[in-house]
């Protein structure tokens, strides 16, 4: 879980800002187009496959 502190009167831009780079940094949806991508291959794969 990621936790962004915010100070009092901080400005919600900044606070937002910073819980996107966090995010990033986790690189949970690097690993989730990856996984689409994979899928998307084995898909067309067994399509061809059953084409044959």
């Amino acid at each position: 879980m990621i936790i962004v502190p915010v100070k009092e009167g901080e400005n919600i831009e900044r606070a937002l800002k910073k819980f996107k780079r966090k995010f990033e940094k986790t690189g949970v949806v690097k690993e989730l187009r990856s996984r689409l991508k994979m899928e998307h291959a084995i898909y067309v794969q067994q399509l061809r496959q059953n084409e044959e």
